[in-house]
């Protein structure tokens, strides 16, 4: 008798792809503590800080101090020019620790010293190693200071210059997740989570081969010397109306602006994974409203089947703007005030000596004897005056004038104006 041979539920495969994961400063520690407990089970974790004392306990990830006599212990006091330096100097240290992986995500938070400082210069080690680079960052809330607002933008504009792609979270649209009365932790809670949600949806976009596959050599291409700065967004709902509901999040989900951040992008990554009751419907259905929405923006769809989903539907997506599209010889804001900034660093401390004396102060006769007692050691009561000398005008003739042979004398109010005036008013030169 022969048994006909049954169809196999389609599901989720591990793809060959070697994902590291930095956790840079305080900020992205925090992060990288929620991801590593088992949520991403084949990617490497690296907790990274100038201060040994602020790392996370945690054996799911490697723990690496960059501390030099520069610091003295005291971590990089929210300067990130201390923490760039630093960076510098152990950039072959950074190298070792990027080498082998073929994606590199960076957690930070801006606005600070080491993770503004640091990433940007892991980000280039990572490239400089041949790893993919996208960096999770957030900004400051507006309570936070104009010092550290400034700090942060500068950051996440050398971090731009230097990762593949940048994904933004300003903490100030967290307000639109909280109420009155969440307290200060659970803000912060907040935060990260966002931002290790669109970690993990990046890692199964990157490791899982779907029914609708997303190659890595795709992803590379779309995003590699781009430059991208990044909205993202991550949704989920359960039950027969999982489609709807999840659009629906989608779609009002502040990181978004209502979906307006999706028509103003170049390219938009879409990564739906569901269990192995998904359906093609709910699929089509998803992605028709997305499309809506991107009428003129390139979309990258990927589709995961898991049995850990089943009666689960969760969407990550990513709107990726690119920044390199200035036109050449304009300079934005930011380098004018970069310019600016090393203009004024340029200034050297001594200024040059002016070839114009001012004229000698006048001091009345008990001033110019104490001043004169002062540099001899001996009064001046028996100093004698010394004799004026008179400047006569010495008897030469002028043979000729030149060209001026045959012009008359310049006579104002008796005086002839081509005597220099320091002879006609028999001013006498020291």
């Amino acid at each position: 008798m022969t048994t006909s041979a049954q169809p196999q539920t389609p599901a989720a495969q591990k793809k060959s792809v070697c994902v590291k994961v930095f956790g840079i400063g305080n900020a992205g520690a925090s992060v990288l503590g929620l991801i590593a407990q088992g949520d991403m089970p084949d990617a490497g974790f690296v907790a990274l800080n100038t201060d040994g004392q602020s790392l996370p306990p945690s054996a799911a990830c490697e723990q690496v101090t960059l501390e030099t006599k520069l610091l003295r212990g005291l971590g990089t006091g929210g300067d990130p020019e201390r923490g760039r330096v630093l960076a510098e100097e152990q950039m072959p240290r950074l190298k070792d620790l990027c080498q082998g992986a073929d994606v590199v995500l960076l957690l930070a938070g801006l606005g600070g010293g080491a993770g503004t400082g640091i990433s940007p210069v892991l980000a280039r080690a990572a490239k400089e190693s041949g790893a993919l680079v996208l960096a999770f960052v957030t900004l400051p809330f507006a309570c936070e200071g104009v010092r550290r607002h400034r700090l942060a933008q500068h950051g996440l504009d050398t971090l731009k210059a230097a990762a593949d792609g940048v994904i933004c979270l300003p903490n100030q649209k967290v307000f639109k997740f909280i109420d009155e009365n969440t307290s200060v932790v659970e803000t912060f809670n907040i935060t990260a989570q966002l931002l290790a949600d669109a970690v993990r949806g990046v890692w199964r976009l990157l490791t899982h081969t779907g029914l609708i596959e997303i190659h890595f050599a795709d992803l590379a291409a779309l995003l590699r010397d781009r430059h991208v700065e990044s909205a993202f967004a991550v949704a989920e709902a359960t039950g027969p109306t999982r489609s709807r509901e999840v659009m629906d999040k989608l779609l009002a989900h502040p990181m978004l602006d209502g979906g307006q951040i999706l028509g103003e992008s170049d390219a938009v990554l879409v990564s739906l994974m569901g269990g192995p009751d998904l359906t093609m419907a709910e699929v089509n259905r998803v992605m028709e409203q997305i499309n809506r929405q991107c009428e003129h923006t390139q979309v990258v769809m990927g589709a995961v089947v898991d049995e850990a989903f089943r009666e689960r539907l969760a969407v990550t997506l990513i709107a990726a703007r690119r920044t390199d599209d200035a036109s050449p010889g304009a300079d934005t804001p930011a380098d004018a005030e970069q310019l600016g900034t090393q203009l004024l660093g340029t200034t050297s401390g001594a200024r040059p000596g002016s070839r114009f004396l001012p004229p000698a102060p006048t001091l009345a006769p008990d001033q110019v004897e104490q001043l004169f007692a002062r540099q001899t050691g001996r009064p001046a009561r028996g100093r004698k005056n010394s004799s004026r000398l008179l400047q006569s005008q010495l008897p030469l003739d002028i043979v000729s004038k030149g060209r001026f042979d045959k012009s008359e004398p310049t006579i104002h109010k008796g005086e002839d104006l081509d005597v220099p005036t320091y002879v006609r008013r028999g001013v006498a030169l020291n």
